[in-house]
């Protein structure tokens, strides 16, 4: 079974391209225009096991917002597209990251019933390099579960100091609980609800 999937979304802001194999290495090709952001997902495909190809063109003149939040958008569309039917899958996954001073937990759950919670400082610094506001961090978490159809927390359990720390522990975190609710476990042989669907 190919859990595969490929999404091309076409906006008068941004034209992309998200292809992505749950079942791959963690081997990227990341491409938006945005150097952390490119720098986040290619964590979180490597930290996840998820094969993730992104090739964005947005408008970065005005800023980063248009491109970040479509490349999520598009990511959780082809998340769920891969999943499939959801058969065999573990379903829930949870992950507490340290990233030096910061700690922080993923737990998700590949319910089809899209929720999220999420918890970081409230002031931090206000960029990561020179084009990627930290705001975006919560919207793109936020975009991805939705598109995806899952419920995802993520909560920063303590800061430290630095924005860079932070925004990366959340990738990495749900990365991590990503890679364990994907896998198949060989003792499932349908759906993991007592719905008989997900």
């Amino acid at each position: 079974m190919s859990r595969t999937a490929r999404v091309e979304r076409a906006t008068s802001e941004t034209k992309l391209v998200v292809e992505l194999d749950l079942d791959g290495t963690g081997k990227s090709s990341i491409s938006t225009g945005v150097g952390f952001y490119d720098h986040m997902l290619t964590a979180l495909s490597k930290h996840s096991g998820i094969d993730l190809t992104v090739q964005a063109d947005g408008d970065l003149h005005i800023d980063a917002h248009h491109t970040v939040e479509d490349v999520a958008i598009a990511l959780g569309q082809a998340f769920a597209e891969a999943l499939g039917d959801k058969r065999g899958i573990t379903r829930y996954g949870d992950a507490t990251i340290p990233m030096d001073e910061v700690l922080v937990q993923a737990a998700v759950d590949l319910s089809g019933r899209p929720y999220f919670v999420h918890a970081e400082p409230e002031t931090m610094t206000p960029m990561i390099g020179p084009d990627y506001p930290t705001s975006l961090t919560k919207h793109v978490l936020e975009s991805f579960a939705f598109n995806a159809r899952i419920t995802l927390h993520v909560r920063v359990l303590y800061a430290g100091r630095d924005a860079h720390h932070i925004v990366e522990g959340q990738f990495k975190a749900l990365a991590r609980a990503l890679r364990t609710a994907v896998a198949l476990d060989p003792r499932i042989t349908g759906v993991p609800s007592t719905k008989g669907a997900l």
